[in-house]
């Protein structure tokens, strides 16, 4: 039987699980049960096992930690720092995934004791170096969505073009034209216009939008440039 010669780091993943409320972009985090860090708020994650891929280890942990399913996720950065972890020398593959609020019904489970939302902008402390994860992730983020149409994962099915532009203002963390901003979303012929407005406003009730499945998944392979 083969031996290594040398010692192997363990291989772990984390999850930074970005989710969108009316005015803020929330990150999903689990209150761990055991040390170390334990009561500590961190991001759903933990260790790769033998017979999985670190892509499989994380939707897993996902599932398991938290009760998140079916969510788009995308490997985002390594992180190897020496003491990164007090146990031993682990690596972690980091994803971010991007989630609806209200398509999931989150618990915590197996070694979480709690699990909630939280205001990107007003995170408690983290454990490890989830912070410099969560950072990271943002700032991917931030890319992704001008070149990718991704930013409608957190969209509700029927959406206005006010919530598209609010979602991208909240991301990118600025104002946008109104005007330049609908002329550049309608020109990429992702929308379809349905017959539905927007319900219990007090303003004119906008028409709502859903987007093409077909043209999205074209775009988000070939990619597109949102310059706004």
């Amino acid at each position: 039987m083969f031996e290594y010669e040398y010692p192997r780091a363990a291989l772990a993943v984390d999850c930074v699980v970005f989710g969108l409320d009316v005015s803020d972009l929330k990150v999903l985090l689990i209150q761990r049960r055991i040390p170390p860090f334990q009561h500590a708020w961190a991001l759903p994650g933990g260790f790769v096992r033998l017979d999985e891929t670190v892509e499989a280890a994380a939707r897993r942990e996902l599932s398991e930690e938290a009760g998140v399913t079916d969510v788009f996720l995308e490997q985002l950065y390594t992180f190897s720092t020496l003491d990164r972890d007090p146990r031993e020398r682990v690596v972690t593959v980091a994803h971010y995934a991007l989630a609806k609020l209200s398509d999931h019904r989150i618990r915590a489970a197996t070694d979480a004791m709690g699990v909630g939302w939280f205001a990107l902008d007003d995170l408690p402390k983290l454990a490890f170096d989830h912070q410099e994860i969560v950072t990271t992730a943002h700032e991917r983020l931030r890319g992704k969505v001008r070149y990718a149409p991704v930013g409608f994962e957190l969209l509700p099915p029927r959406f206005s073009l006010t919530q598209l532009q609010r979602l991208y203002e909240i991301i990118l963390g600025t104002d946008l034209d109104k005007r330049n901003f609908r002329k550049k979303i309608l020109s990429l012929d992702l929308l379809v216009e349905t017959d539905e407005h927007e319900q219990g406003v007090r303003h004119r009730a906008a028409r709502l939008y859903r987007f093409d499945r077909r043209k999205y998944d074209r775009l988000a392979k070939q990619g597109f440039e949102l310059s706004i």
